[in-house]
């Protein structure tokens, strides 16, 4: 148990550096397939069909756009020993009612949304079964369900046979398709064609790119990893979760590429363009193709949905102890404990099944109604001002006497986040313009 709870034998902390290997890899597998929704594949497919290969750069980019982002999220945790709203906290009391009122807002609309997209897969495979509603409140049930009764290990394990089948379906599809490998080479290239420039900052940042990112480091705790000897294993661990992320892109990409662009074939936009996907391939390449690529759309889909119950509950919960903490201590705040035994209690607090709950249950309703314009125009807004607050805030913390000297921001890490900071507010203001005022 030393190595997973990070102490010597004598019980102090065992600060020496571990080696960084393979067999610890986990918490960024779990982030990198909980930021992958189905709409992300859509966009980055619609991106393809209409531009072929010349935006392959930007999926390059945009997958050191999120390495850098998880490893500043992972890197604050590790190197303080507090989590992220700890920080948040001390920037001013503004931070707390930015999160409070997106944290609700976001969940009630995410969590229909989330239901809906693992659903239709689904309702594909089997077209004589229950109807769409039905299967978005199992699958809600479902998350609820193995959330509620299972703490992290298990859940990595789950998330990771997920993102194994994503993996392989995705790979699969684009070699079916046959990849053009010059034209890919060729799309390294930075180029932005005319009209592009929407779709090339949606592939630099909408892909992976979601408030998970923040759970980053409550994942990493959660494994264990809980000072700053873990760092090496973060950054593994956050890199290969990103290449992997890069590849997905890569890969739907391809496919835009090949069967969409060539054929000048449209997709819906949403998580319903998959269906029709899964449609084109049938016609192309067979009924096993297409089923198989549904497989891989409901485990995508299904990650993301246990991803969120599981993550952002885990930061709700975390900010309501803090709130409680400083409260009780009259604002001088309580005494840390180790990350692991602090995220296994808190996946089994009361703040943490509410949040769960939440998620299931009232988003159920907006199954049967259109949601509401005001709640369309404040969840629109609310999100898009999301990645540009972490990016920025986590720019502000990682350079201030909040984080060891060591482990403060070099000239490189301040500009991939720099960038990622400017990059998301261009998709900000972008997204509040599309909004359907």
């Amino acid at each position: 148990m030393a190595e997973i709870s990070g102490t010597t034998g004598t019980g102090e902390i065992d600060s020496r550096p571990r080696k960084s290997s393979w067999k610890y890899i986990g918490p960024g597998i779990v982030v990198a397939a909980t930021g992958v929704g189905a709409g992300d594949l859509v966009a980055t497919l619609i991106a393809g069909s209409k531009f072929g290969y010349t935006l392959m750069w930007a999926a390059v980019i945009g997958c050191l756009v999120k390495i850098s982002l998880a490893e500043a999220a992972g890197r604050w945790h590790l190197a303080t020993g507090r989590t992220l709203f700890e920080g948040w906290r001390t920037l001013g009391s503004w931070t707390t009612v930015y999160f409070a009122v997106y944290v609700v807002i976001w969940g009630f609309v995410y969590g229909a949304t989330a239901m809906s997209s693992s659903a239709l897969p689904i309702v594909a495979l089997f077209p004589d079964g229950p109807g769409l509603k039905t299967w978005a409140i199992i699958t809600g049930l479902i998350g609820l369900v193995f959330v509620w009764f299972n703490q992290y290990a298990v859940f990595e394990k789950v998330m990771t046979v997920l993102v194994g089948v994503m993996f392989v379906v995705v790979v699969y599809v684009a070699l079916r398709v046959g990849p053009d490998v010059g034209a890919s080479i060729a799309g390294l290239a930075p180029v932005l064609p005319d009209g592009s420039l929407i779709y090339t900052l949606g592939l630099i940042g909408g892909v992976g790119g979601t408030i998970t990112m923040a759970a980053y480091g409550y994942w990493v705790n959660a494994k264990g990893w809980n000072n700053s000897s873990w760092m090496k294993v973060m950054r593994l661990d956050n890199r290969v979760a990103y290449i992997t992320t890069g590849i997905f892109v890569v890969a739907m990409l391809i496919v835009g590429a090949e069967l969409l662009h060539s054929s000048q074939l449209a997709l819906t936009k949403g998580d319903r363009g998959l269906i029709d996907l899964g449609v084109i391939l049938e016609d192309r390449f067979g009924a096993v193709t297409a089923k198989l690529f549904l497989v891989g759309f409901f485990a995508t889909s299904f990650s993301s949905l246990i991803g969120v119950w599981h993550g952002v509950s885990l930061m709700f919960a975390d900010f309501v102890e803090r709130i409680r903490a400083d409260r009780a201590a009259g604002g001088a705040g309580a005494a840390d404990e180790p990350g692991g035994p602090q995220i296994a209690r808190q996946e089994r607090s009361v703040p943490f099944r509410a949040y769960v709950l939440w998620l299931t249950f009232p988003p159920m309703t907006l199954l049967w109604l259109d949601e509401p314009f005001g709640l369309v125009i404040f969840y629109g807004v609310l999100g898009a001002f999301f990645m540009p607050f972490l990016a920025l805030t986590l720019i502000w913390l990682l350079n201030s006497s909040r984080t060891p000297l060591e482990w403060r921001n070099g000239w490189l890490s301040n500009g991939m986040l720099a960038t990622a900071g400017l990059l998301f507010l261009v998709l900000c203001v972008q997204q509040v313009r599309d909004l359907p005022w």
